[in-house]
């Protein structure tokens, strides 16, 4: 049988509107904190901060 496999999949909400913009995945045994990227929101138009969220 196959392993079940150590990457989650989960939501990046941009910090200024909160619109859940990009869904991507991380291996949770490496990367124990939360993922912060600079992404592109349609909705402000512009690049900002997007976080994981739940």
């Amino acid at each position: 049988m196959a392993q079940l496999s150590k990457r989650v999949i989960f939501v990046l909400a941009c910090q200024e509107c909160k619109d859940r913009n990009y869904t991507t995945s991380k291996n949770k045994d490496k990367q124990k904190d939360r993922l912060e990227l600079k992404k592109y929101c349609p909705r402000c138009r512009k690049h900002t901060e997007h976080r994981e969220s739940k």
